[in-house]
């Protein structure tokens, strides 16, 4: 078997055209910014872009090299060694791409390209100077994945390393090493992380990774305001892009909450993790931009703001790409990629020096000359409300970034300071308060006009919709109280005020379609969105506050030793996960819950559990519901498992369902063996933890526990009758199936007493042969626990509604048709609502 070189050789050779192509289209954009010869910067432009074009082409043929390499599990490759397996789903083959840091350099790369294709057509009068930025920033992530060696120094990783050149071992010395190293592959089970074998894996980097991206739009725009000295003039051309951003930047970490949610191996929907908290950051910073650009743009107002926030976005970007990339998070974050070496550790945070330093130095210089008012906005104006919002969200941003950024203080001044014991309340004891103070604000600030409002006209707007919202939190109180006390009664009043904040910007904001706006959806982005944030955060406070465990079981048969939640992070404790022992039926809540049985999945060491759920009438002992859960398990070498759940979505709550332990199959091998007991009808056969009485034969049954098809022979099935030592009877009924190829017996299984019953045949005096097995082994069981997260879909729901209302004031700021805008509305809201409400 030969090594594929050339796709490997095709591949790298498209990485060095594709940083010589950045760096020259670089250096054209930056020439024809400060040329004022039109022809000149004609030309200089049209070089650029050709560079620029070539770059996107040589982007996308690394791309599909990659690609290739995966799909052919190329192991000679380390890119496939590392990232494939010859188990994997095809759809799981882009995964392994972006899950390696090369590939997801390269996926942000190919965002730039998309995005500076859209500004060389939407905003051509800006092109050399936005250009300049965004080339800029791709000769640095093209430096990322080049690999090559200057002055001894490793500059990059290169995606098309080969593995023997990576790693030293004797198995390359063989000539005829490939078969040997895929044996060895397949044998370890290596590939794609167990952890990401999701299908969120597969959309949301793309989706994250194209907010990330388009951050770089505005704060190009601000440089480029800087650079000609046309310092309020880049605000309305970038505010589409910003609203761009918002809303795929937004989508992008809701889609990580989502997956997270599902997958539980990343502790919920939202636990503050180090990671999540640097997408964060930059998305509330954006935000803070995009209220202040609004304000500028109708008063003048807040414009030096706009210029720091815009900068502060795209630097935030890059320093959550340090904290994520560089391991400094390894030991505080689950999501944290903790293998780039000081080369790569020192070109990302260069790139961050280059970018943060250069702008806030020109930023500085120049903030004198940016224009201003230098009359303080009203207090009962809308602009003084808007400015204190982007205010808060920018001071919020800053607290959690802080927070965040533990590692890197203690790793910058040799302290060692320790993340408090309980890092989530440290977080939400804070933001509960934002979330007041945001909630309030969304509310009322636009029902004030610019400059100047009547107070009497505020009070009569808001009073309506105070009234709505304290009725239905007072509502909530009386018969849905919040059940959250284990951070006290005062932290649950501050919930309760929280709570109300949301519901009264919720509603606000829907009034204010109704009555400011007279109902004209075209002008509403901003009230839908806010009514969208609005929802988000009620469904947010109600999930997590009424969070309930329904798989309480205190007097067990017996006791597994609990790991750690991975919901709340803490010890687990016992009392909250029950024991199902398999085909015996076991009450959980309001639900009785059989385990059925195991099966295998497509990858290796992956196995699915059925769980059957039936809910009873209490009175009728009807069946009013059914339905079955497969959440599954990755067993790895080390008896250790990773745990993904199942969910039953209703429409106000999730019953959501995952395996705290299950057994090893492979380290549960059972020994034990058959003994005979030739009996006839009425006979008894003992057994050490009880007896078993014969009480006859049934030919051709018309049904059997076994739901086997109908057979084209002859049925036979025994009726015995099993008591337990503690009283407890127990039925079995082996069959034997007898046809012109022979006779085939089908055992029957009594879990709950570890004992196996085969129909073995008759003996030549008309008895019938009964075999007998006790196993040896664990009996066979999974312990499982369930939480019910109420109104859960209220925080996707409010989500999707917010997406639609930037989608909505995209289209007003950007001019764009109301046929092409309903369009790109209609597919947003109909794909969002399908991955986040039915898909999975």
């Amino acid at each position: 078997m030969q090594e594929h070189l050339f796709i490997g050789n095709f591949g790298h050779f498209f990485v060095l055209l594709a940083f010589t192509a950045s760096l020259l289209s670089t250096i054209g954009y930056f020439i024809a910014a400060k040329k004022t010869d039109l022809l000149e910067k004609a030309s200089w432009v049209r070089f650029a872009r050709i560079n620029f074009f070539i770059e996107t082409f040589a982007v996308i043929s690394i791309f599909i090299s990659i690609f290739i390499i995966c799909y052919n599990h190329y192991y000679e490759y380390l890119y496939a060694w590392k990232h494939t397996s010859k188990e994997l789903e095809t759809k799981y083959l882009l995964a392994c791409i972006w899950e390696d840091q090369s590939g997801s350099f390269l996926l942000w790369t190919i965002w730039h390209c998309v995005l500076g294709i859209i500004i060389m057509i939407r905003r051509k009068e800006w092109e050399a100077q936005l250009m300049t930025v965004i080339s800029f920033a791709q000769t640095f992530l093209a430096l990322m994945i080049m690999g090559v060696y200057l002055f001894g120094i490793k500059i990059g990783n290169n995606p098309f390393a080969l593995t023997k050149n990576e790693i030293q071992a004797p198995i390359f010395s063989v000539a005829d090493y490939l078969p040997l190293i895929t044996k060895m592959h397949e044998e370890n089970n290596l590939g794609l992380n167990v952890l990401l074998r999701n299908y969120w894996m597969v959309i949301h980097p793309p989706v994250l990774f194209l907010g990330f991206a388009s951050t770089i739009v505005p704060f190009a725009f601000a440089y480029a305001g800087m650079q000609t000295k046309r310092f309020g003039d880049w605000v309305k051309p970038a505010l589409p892009f910003v609203l761009f951003s918002a809303c795929v930047l937004g989508v992008g970490i809701m889609m990580g909450g989502k997956w997270a949610y599902e997958s539980l191996s990343f502790g919920g929907y939202w636990a503050w993790d180090p990671v999540e908290n640097a997408s964060l950051v930059p998305w509330l910073i954006l935000i803070a931009g995009l209220h202040t650009m609004v304000v500028y743009k109708a008063t003048g107002h807040s414009l030096r703001a706009s210029y720091l926030f815009a900068i502060l976005t795209f630097v935030f970007i890059l320093y959550s790409t340090f904290l994520t990339r560089t391991g400094i998070l390894g030991d505080t974050s689950v999501h944290a990629f903790t293998e780039a070496g000081k080369a790569m550790n020192y070109l990302i945070l260069s790139f961050l020096a280059v970018s943060s330093i250069s702008s806030l130095t020109l930023f500085i210089s120049n903030y004198k000359k940016i224009p201003t008012i230098h009359k303080e906005e009203n207090t009962n104006s809308r602009e003084f409300w808007m400015f204190i919002g982007s205010l808060i969200l920018f001071l919020s941003s800053l607290f959690i970034i802080a927070k965040t950024s533990l590692p890197v203080i203690n790793s910058i001044f040799g302290t060692k300071l320790a993340p408090p014991e309980d890092v989530e309340f440290s977080y939400n004891k804070v933001i509960v308060l934002v979330a007041v103070i945001i909630g309030i604000l969304s509310a009322i600030t636009q029902y004030f006009k610019y400059k100047s409002t009547p107070s009497s006209f505020i009070t009569k707007k808001i009073l309506l919709p105070t009234i709505v919202a304290l009725v239905i939190t007072l509502l909530l109180i009386i018969f849905y109280p919040i059940t959250y006390i284990k951070q006290g009664y005062g932290f649950l009043v501050a919930i309760y005020i929280a709570l109300f904040a949301v519901i009264f910007s919720a509603v606000a904001n829907a009034a204010y379609i109704w009555s400011g706006l007279n109902g004209k959806l075209k002008n509403a982005g901003a009230s839908i969105a806010h009514l969208g944030f609005g929802l988000m955060l009620t469904g947010i406070l109600i999930s997590a506050g009424n969070k309930k465990v329904i798989s309480e079981d205190k007097f067990k048969n017996f006791f597994i030793p609990m790991g750690i939640d991975p919901l709340t992070k803490q010890q687990d404790n016992p009392e909250e996960n029950i024991n199902l022992i398999r085909q015996v039926p076991t009450t959980m809540g309001p639900y009785t819950v059989t385990y059925r049985g195991d099966s295998l999945g497509n990858e290796r060491g992956r196995r699915f559990y059925n769980l059957f759920f039936e809910r009873k009438d209490p009175v009728t002992q009807n069946v009013t519901e059914s339905f079955t859960l497969t959440p599954d398990v990755y067993q790895m070498k080390d008896n250790t498992m990773s745990s993904n759940p199942d969910t039953k979505a209703y429409l106000s709550h999730d019953v959501f369902t995952y395996i705290s332990y299950a057994l090893n199959p492979e380290r549960n091998e059972d020994t034990a063996h058959y003994t005979i007991h030739e009996v006839k009808e009425g006979d008894t056969i003992f057994y050490s933890k009880g007896f078993m009485v014969f009480n006859g034969i049934t030919k051709d049954p018309p049904t059997n526990k076994f739901h086997l098809p109908i057979f084209n022979g002859i049925t036979l099935q025994a009726d015995i009758t099993i008591t337990g030592k503690d009283s407890l009877k127990y039925s079995a009924a082996p069959l034997i199936q007898i046809d012109s190829f022979g006779a085939t017996s089908i055992e029957d299984t009594i879990y709950a007493q570890n004992l196996f019953v085969k129909f073995a045949g008759a003996t030549d005096d008309k008895k019938i042969k009964i075999a007998v097995k006790e196993s040896d082994n664990v009996i066979d069981f999974v312990t499982i626990k369930a939480y019910v997260f109420p109104y859960i879909n209220l925080v996707w729901l409010g989500l999707i509604i917010m997406a639609a209302g930037l989608i909505v004031s995209i289209r007003k700021r950007a001019n764009i048709s109301k046929t092409t805008g309903a369009i790109a509305l209609i597919f947003v809201v109909i794909a969002l609502f399908y991955m986040f409400l039915l898909g999975g």
